[in-house]
């Protein structure tokens, strides 16, 4: 008589695949990603409204007062508080120091944007906000001064 054996598929089970992603990506990383890479999209955009370090351009004065147009505040204030935003909250991010409060602030950013400057943007915002969801629910994690200095962002 035969015996019959189970013929192993050559492909691993779906079943698999959460526990490789984890082991691949994990989550202190995984919140360094999302940190980091939020942080280079805000920060370059800051870089672009300044010379030198911090010196805000006249080009940049002229886009808040001509294109983006904010109905809140005059278009002056606007633009230092939006350059300087995009500097200061994304380094926070990247420390991981102020996490949660450095991804709120661009949240907010990321609203003002798309009610009032880009509302064609949405699935860009949406992505941001994602990400930004992300570390303001979940915190810097462990690779950050927050940790290091035992306190929640």
């Amino acid at each position: 008589m035969t015996e019959l054996t189970a013929v192993s598929s050559p492909r691993p089970s779906l079943a698999v695949l959460p526990r490789l992603a984890q082991a691949a990506i994990p989550l202190p990383v995984l919140s360094l990603i999302a940190r980091v890479s939020i942080a280079a999209v805000f920060f370059l955009s800051g870089r672009t409204k300044v010379e030198g370090l911090l010196t805000v351009t006249d080009s940049t004065y002229a886009l808040f007062a001509e294109e983006y147009r904010l109905p809140l505040i005059p278009s002056d204030i606007a633009a230092h508080l939006a350059t300087y935003s995009e500097h200061l909250f994304p380094i926070l991010l990247v420390l991981g120091l102020g996490a949660r409060f450095a991804a709120l602030a661009l949240l907010g950013m990321t609203v003002v944007i798309e009610v009032f400057v880009y509302p064609l943007g949405w699935p860009t915002h949406l992505l941001w906000a994602t990400v930004l969801l992300y570390i303001i629910r979940f915190g810097a994690g462990p690779i950050g001064f927050d940790h290091w200095l035992g306190r929640r962002s």
